[in-house]
């Protein structure tokens, strides 16, 4: 195994150690989805994204691609594709850097700090400069309307006494018997 293979199956280890959720999207572990929550005491605070990560052969010397999947309210995050404009990420990336870092510092400093003179959604960095109680109702807006935990596909556990019945009032089943096919 080589040496970035070996740092990045590491790194990806330690992101899941480190009590993120992490979704994988295929199997060699380049693509991923991670479950970011919104940084205490920030406007972000109540949201929770699907970020997607992609991480190039050369990583960790060169970069991971990072956007949100779900929509959010941020000068440096494109609305539509959700890539996110950060120059610790895009242009001054490390080695010595590593996912944990990308999710405990680099986007709750993003979230926390927008910089509006450098934007990736030009209506978010207009408006947080020109009128920032609405920028931050619509930040609210957007928390409340995208980033609520069943927008990332999170399902809360239920208990098995909350099974749903079927129609004929009897609680239904994948499971068949064995040794006879499905219908």
């Amino acid at each position: 195994m080589s040496s970035p293979s070996k740092r990045r199956d590491t790194d990806l280890m330690k992101l899941m150690m480190s009590d993120y959720k992490v979704e994988m999207i295929n199997d060699d572990m380049q693509e991923f989805f991670v479950e970011f929550h919104g940084p205490k005491d920030s406007l972000y605070e109540v949201g929770v994204w699907k970020v997607r990560v992609e991480l190039p052969d050369a990583y960790p010397y060169k970069s991971p691609s990072i956007g949100f999947v779900n929509k959010i309210f941020h000068p440096n995050v494109d609305e539509l594709s959700g890539s996110v404009c950060l120059d610790v990420i895009n242009q001054t990336w490390s080695p010595m850097f590593d996912l944990v870092n990308v999710f405990e510092v680099f986007l709750p400093q993003l979230l926390l700090y927008p910089n509006a003179s450098d934007p990736l959604n030009g209506d978010a960095a207009a408006l947080m400069i020109r009128d920032h109680a609405t920028y931050e109702q619509r930040v609210k807006e957007y928390c409340e309307r995208y980033a609520k935990p069943e927008d990332i596909g999170a399902v809360e556990e239920k208990d098995s006494s909350e099974d749903e019945l079927s129609e004929d009032g009897y609680a239904s089943s994948d499971d068949g018997i064995v040794g006879q096919p499905d219908p």
